[in-house]
């Protein structure tokens, strides 16, 4: 999947987040073994380091990109990566308690191939395990060094968080109303998604000393690639590969979600959006010949070609952003690899 016509080759991508997660995986270790039981198995379970017994596993936390970005941001404003490791470890921390949360309120029964946190061990343990990832993200960016970084990276962090509530609060609320505009989509997404990408990029150039300029326009890239990777995100949940994914594919369309597709089908004017809404005023969750003909009515109706232009927009938008940060080809070529692979992915 991706937004553009010839979609660029992602492979560089893919030595990066093996060598940032080397770099991340244990402090986000030793963050969640300051829990105590039984939050800190349920947390251990979530990252795949566990199995539900609690017993050793390798099932694997995720690809990290958002930890990887903080990192190659501080790069590329000419910082180590490990001086932006705090960062790093925090925004991985809040990306999975929004996982954790998300996975139950959407009643997801999978995440990475396999059972999510809630579906094993119940709603309360897995928002007490969120809860608390969230708590240990602001105590690992309060406690970096030095302290004029640290205030304003836990206040970048807390705006982020603000705005990621905001977009999951519309989310939900999306679902029990019967219009949405695609506007409002869009601002939906900003907020779920975006903002946590926008503020890692942004994280990843304060804690390396980045000017404001930097800050603020790396911000702002971070921001358009995840408008481009919450539109891809819609498309595959749509049209993926659940083997790829590791995600059960229509599962937006079998909750009637209106996701960004979705909405700009049933918003065309056609008939074949008209005939969608129809099938989404069902009082009953899609089966799978409906969810098969919605898919199809989607497309018909111009959904799938709407989310792919808006993405192959976003994308543009974060290029000229990295263009007006004035870092040189060399030192965002990390950056721009991990932005390729999150913004032209099937998985």
């Amino acid at each position: 999947m991706t937004p553009t016509a010839l979609a660029p080759d992602t492979r560089a991508a893919w030595p990066l987040l093996e060598r940032y997660q080397q770099l991340t995986g244990p402090r986000l270790r030793h963050a969640v073994e300051r829990l105590t039981e039984p939050v800190r198995t349920v947390a251990r379970y979530h990252f795949g380091w566990c199995d539900e017994h609690g017993d050793p596993d390798d099932a694997g936390w995720g690809k990290g990109v958002r930890g990887a970005l903080v990192l190659a941001a501080a790069q590329a404003v000419g910082g180590p990566p490990d001086q932006a490791l705090s960062s790093a470890t925090a925004v991985e921390l809040v990306h999975n308690f929004s996982l954790l949360h998300d996975d139950l309120m959407d009643g997801d029964r999978m995440r990475r191939g396999r059972r999510t946190a809630w579906s094993v061990f119940g709603e309360a343990q897995a928002v007490l395990a969120g809860d608390a990832l969230l708590a240990l993200a602001l105590d690992t960016l309060a406690c970096a060094p030095p302290p004029p970084v640290n205030s304003a990276a836990t206040q970048e962090m807390c705006r982020a968080l603000l705005h990621l509530v905001a977009g999951q609060g519309s989310d939900l609320a999306f679902e029990k109303r019967q219009e949405v505009s695609p506007q409002e989509c869009l601002t939906m997404a900003a907020g779920k998604t975006a903002s946590l990408l926008a503020a890692a990029c942004a994280l990843g150039a304060l804690s390396a000393n980045g000017t404001a300029d930097q800050v603020a326009a790396l911000r702002e890239f971070g921001h358009q690639v995840g408008m481009a990777f919450q539109l891809v995100d819609d498309l595959l949940g749509i049209w993926g590969d659940t083997r790829a994914t590791g995600k059960v594919t229509g599962g937006d369309l079998r909750r009637h979600k209106k996701s960004l597709p979705v909405v700009a089908a049933l918003h065309g004017g056609s008939e074949a959006g008209r005939r969608l809404a129809e099938l989404y005023r069902l009082p009953r969750p899609l089966d799978e010949a409906h969810v098969a003909r919605a898919a199809r009515l989607v497309e018909d109706a111009g959904g799938r070609a709407w989310a792919e232009r808006q993405a192959a927009l976003a994308w543009q938008r974060a290029m000229d952003q990295l263009a007006h940060a004035s870092l040189g080809p060399d030192a965002t070529q990390d950056l721009l690899a991990l932005a390729t692979l999150i913004a032209h992915r099937d998985r």
